[in-house]
C-alpha cells in the first residue's frame, strides 16, 4: 500500500473509501465483507459492468476513542470508484445496513490500494486503458 499525491479520476469519478468502524475484530470484519458485496451487487455473476466497482480490504487504524498507546483498531474498508452522488447514496445504503453499532466515514483514496477499480471502470465503459 502506497501513499499517493492524486487518486484515479475518469469523467468526475473517482475512488472513495468507507472505513466501517466498531468491528470486535477481524472475524466479525470480514464477516462483514459478502452482505456487503451483496448490497453493492447483488447479483454476483451478472453481465455487463458493474453499477459501483468496489473492493474490500482491512485495516489496522489507531483507536479514536482509546489512547494513543493502546491497540489499533481493525477497519473494514470499502473501495467504491463513483461520482459524489453515488459515493453520497452508497454510504447511506452501507450506513443503513450496519447500523449504529458501526460508525461509516466516507474518505477520498490516499493509498493506491484501490486503483484497479478505476481501470475495471476504464474497460467495462468501453474507454481503453490508462
Amino acid at each position: 500500500m502506497r501513499t499517493r499525491a492524486r487518486a484515479p479520476n475518469v469523467q468526475n469519478v473517482q475512488i472513495y473509501e468507507l472505513h466501517i468502524h466498531g468491528c470486535a475484530g477481524t472475524d466479525e470484519a470480514l464477516a462483514l465483507q459478502e452482505p456487503l458485496a451483496r448490497l453493492l451487487c447483488p447479483v454476483e455473476d451478472h453481465e455487463g459492468p458493474c453499477e459501483v466497482p468496489w473492493g474490500c480490504t482491512l485495516r489496522d487504524e489507531p483507536r479514536e476513542d482509546g489512547p494513543q498507546d493502546g491497540p489499533d483498531e481493525c477497519v473494514l474498508v470499502l473501495g467504491i470508484f463513483a461520482d459524489a452522488r453515488k459515493a453520497d447514496e452508497v454510504i447511506a445504503r452501507v450506513r443503513a445496513f450496519v447500523g449504529a453499532a458501526h460508525r461509516v466515514v466516507l474518505r477520498d483514496a490516499v493509498t493506491d490500494t484501490f486503483d484497479e477499480l478505476a481501470e475495471q471502470y476504464r474497460i467495462e465503459q468501453g474507454l481503453g486503458t490508462a
